[in-house]
């Protein structure tokens, strides 16, 4: 057989995202050459790849499938190759690709991104940031070297490093009679309106803690943008729930507060997802282990409201 690594990119990002149209997007190329690209594999290979419906899209095929999951190891594996190369002679280059749970970027990131870049001047990082549930399919996809994201979204064939754990903490209005205190119950809380950042998983673990505790809460606003949460908050339209606490939420804004729970609750431990049996590249390993000393120097500590 004779196809291009360039062909098989095309053929992954088809599979990927559902429409040629979307893959040529993402790739910034025409959609006759996504085409191409199927079409002269699919004629290598001997069978379909895609079935096309009119008005419809695509749909991958059993042995698409199966072709898919070849060509994201077979992409990955040349990544890999391309960055154990450029790394011979002792320069520190290369590239991480990092998928992100979005809401808790802006808390851990930076202090880790000052310290790497610091030492790996040299490198690039790109950023895949979604919910718990796209993170991780960035990372089985190939597209990701490694994932941020919570202990509990762990899957088969995939190994979880520990930074630190995410108690959940309240966030008050600073003009609410209960941000004058240094805690607070989920029963104080629970006929309170409550605005609930609602991501996948997110939402079922925060209801599930009020089940726990015999009680209810009282939803009244949701959304899936932790600024909208800041903004109805210190508007004191409610509350919410939240992990991973940022400094700035405790003492540099005055708008709002937040308050760990004393309730006896779950706390889920937030560290980095890669995928078992993978050899990473060397500066992918560089990055984990420079965040694996960072926690051990205390660096996220402060992130954590307990």
């Amino acid at each position: 057989m004779n196809f291009t690594l360039k062909q098989l990119r095309y053929v992954e990002a088809t599979g990927r995202l559902g429409s040629i149209a979307n893959a040529a997007h993402e790739l910034n190329i025409s959609q006759s050459s996504i085409t191409a690209a199927i079409g002269s594999l699919e004629s290598q290979v001997g069978f379909d790849l895609f079935v096309r419906t009119p008005a419809k899209g695509i749909s991958v095929t059993p042995a698409g499938q199966e072709t898919l999951k070849l060509i994201r190891n077979f992409i990955t594996q040349s990544r890999q190759f391309e960055a154990e190369v450029t790394a011979i002679g002792g320069d520190d280059t290369g590239s991480v690709r990092i998928a992100c749970y979005a809401t808790a970027a802006p808390s851990f990131l930076p202090p880790i991104l000052k310290n790497f870049k610091s030492i790996y001047p040299h490198t690039s990082i790109k950023f895949l940031e979604g919910n718990m549930e796209t993170i991780m399919a960035y990372l089985k996809s190939g597209e990701a070297d490694l994932a941020f994201t919570y202990e509990d979204t762990l899957e088969d064939r995939q190994e979880f490093t520990p930074l630190f754990e995410a108690p959940p903490y309240a966030l008050l209005a600073a003009e609410d009679p209960l941000a004058k205190g240094d805690t607070v119950d989920l029963a104080d809380l629970a006929d309170m309106p409550m605005i609930m950042l609602d991501l996948p998983r997110t939402k079922e673990y925060f209801i599930s803690m009020f089940e726990k505790a015999g009680l209810k809460p009282n939803l009244v606003h949701s959304t899936r943008s932790t600024e909208i949460v800041r903004a109805l908050v210190s508007g004191g339209h409610g509350y919410s729930l939240l992990n991973i606490c940022p400094p700035d939420y405790r003492s540099g804004d005055t708008r709002f507060r937040a308050l760990p729970l004393r309730d006896q609750v779950k706390v889920p431990v937030f560290g980095i997802v890669t995928l078992a049996d993978t050899r990473q590249p060397s500066i992918v390993d560089a990055f984990i282990n420079q965040c694996i000393d960072l926690k051990n120097a205390g660096v996220f500590e402060e992130i954590t409201a307990k």
